[in-house]
């Protein structure tokens, strides 16, 4: 099994196929938008991850990565397309689906096939095999059906498809140990042999964790912000216990997966899954709850026009998906805001939100800036200069990633996301002497 056919040549397509190619697999990338395939043929990569662009070119060098605008026949077909969520929060399975009609011409006897695209429980061994089996070919007796989900991190994502352990679920023991062996070629962490089902779950369930994480402590920041503390300092000093662990909160949570992996599992079992849809619809609040708070904040202001720094879901990264800043514009925008979005690393054409060239363009003329992304080079910012260029000085920082007395020295009026208490107090560590007596 050496010629590998890779559907969808995306955030995890293209590395896939690029790093089976640079292993000795003769790989075919296909994908159906054609101005993609264009520039990969020209050797250019217009996602912005460490290494891509170099081991994309070297494969295609080397003769043993091709890209074209449709699958071709292969020992190993794996499809790596996007599954949104819909409106009514059902997976959108359009592209799953298209994508395994476009390679049931091309199939086998023999054949594996792995789905890596990420799906609710069942998909494997229900619609997707049952649209393989309209070839003809019996999905558990005369193909190797698998579902291996991709478990990487926008930023390292290279690093993270050799380092990371792998599950690989099959429809047979067989199919599964087959995947095994090709996955093994590139990935040094474990290899983890199951069935679909579970497969799809696992995945699930990692993303559907951090979701509800983050959902207590954006949770913990409203009541923080209800009682009068600041959430930040009190989450220093509780994750000082050495059993808790709580995450940051923040405007909202975006990317492909964690903003709507959970949904997958409240759609598949609706019934038990209620922690699950309520921490889901409680991070889905928070963009309205930060516009909420500029607009108080900007109440007096006639027509306040904000600029909004970071399109991105998160920090360092250039993928917008599902990102919470752009939420929060809309509804700034909806309330009768003027809105200048800026974001050094979000493409202009990646968003429906209309960016400004630059940054001094986005802060010109405005009453407040409003930090939405905690990129690296937004903590560099130099506030008295920014303040010469607005019409006001007011700062909403919701991911407490910027020095604030600095901006507070430049003549700021600083707001922060949880930060109920107008005391400027930092949290301050004490020796304290306990005599033996008192210790017990």
């Amino acid at each position: 099994m050496d010629k590998v056919c890779v559907v969808g040549l995306g955030y995890i397509g293209l590395p896939t196929a690029s790093i089976l190619a640079t292993h000795g697999y003769r790989v075919i990338g296909s994908d159906i938008n054609q101005a993609l395939i264009n520039r990969l043929q020209n050797g250019d990569v217009d996602i912005r991850e460490p290494g891509l662009k170099t081991l994309v070119q070297a494969g295609l060098r080397s003769g043993n990565l091709s890209v074209a605008g449709e699958p071709a026949p292969a020992d190993v077909f794996i499809i790596a397309v996007p599954t949104p969520i819909a409106p009514d929060k059902q997976a959108d399975l359009r592209y799953v689906e298209a994508s395994v009609r476009s390679i049931v011409p091309h199939i086998r006897p023999g054949n594996l096939i792995i789905l890596e695209s990420t799906v609710p429980p069942g998909t494997t061994a229900g619609l997707f095999a049952s649209i393989l089996a309209e070839s003809g070919l019996d999905p558990r007796q005369e193909l190797m059906v698998v579902h291996s989900p991709e478990r990487v991190l926008p930023g390292r994502i290279l690093e993270e498809l050799v380092s990371n352990d792998r599950v690989i679920g099959g429809l047979t023991t067989e199919a599964a140990a087959r995947a095994g062996s090709i996955y093994a070629s590139f990935v040094q962490g474990e290899i983890y042999l199951t069935d679909a089902t579970t497969a799809e779950l696992v995945k699930l369930m990692e993303n559907t964790f951090r979701d509800v994480n983050i959902a207590l402590a954006n949770e913990f920041a409203q009541v923080a912000e209800a009682i009068g503390v600041n959430v930040w300092q009190a989450i220093e000093i509780a994750n000082r216990h050495p059993r808790v662990n709580i995450l940051s909160p923040g405007p909202g949570v975006g990317g492909h997966c964690i903003a709507v992996d959970p949904w997958f599992l409240v759609q598949a079992a609706p019934g038990p899954a209620q922690l699950i849809a309520a921490a889901r619809r409680l991070n889905d609040r928070m963009p309205k709850h930060v516009a909420e708070q500029v607009l108080t904040i900007l109440a007096m202001v006639k027509r306040p026009r904000v600029a909004a720094l970071g399109l991105a879901y998160k920090a360092n990264v250039d993928d917008a998906r599902e990102s919470p800043s752009l939420t929060v514009i809309r509804w700034l925008q909806a309330a009768g805001c003027e809105v200048s979005a800026y974001d050094p690393l979000v493409p202009r054409h990646a968003t429906d939100i209309t960016g400004a060239t630059s940054l001094e363009e986005a802060v010109t003329g405005a009453d407040c800036i409003l930090l939405l992304t905690n990129h690296d080079t937004f903590s560099q910012l130099d506030p008295a200069l920014l303040g010469e260029l607005m019409r006001r000085r007011v700062l909403v920082d919701t991911r407490n990633a910027l020095p604030h007395m600095n901006w507070k020295s430049a003549g700021f009026e600083v707001h922060l996301l949880g930060h109920g208490d107008k005391r400027d107090v930092s949290p301050r560590h004490m020796n304290v002497q306990v005599a033996p007596e008192v210790s017990a």
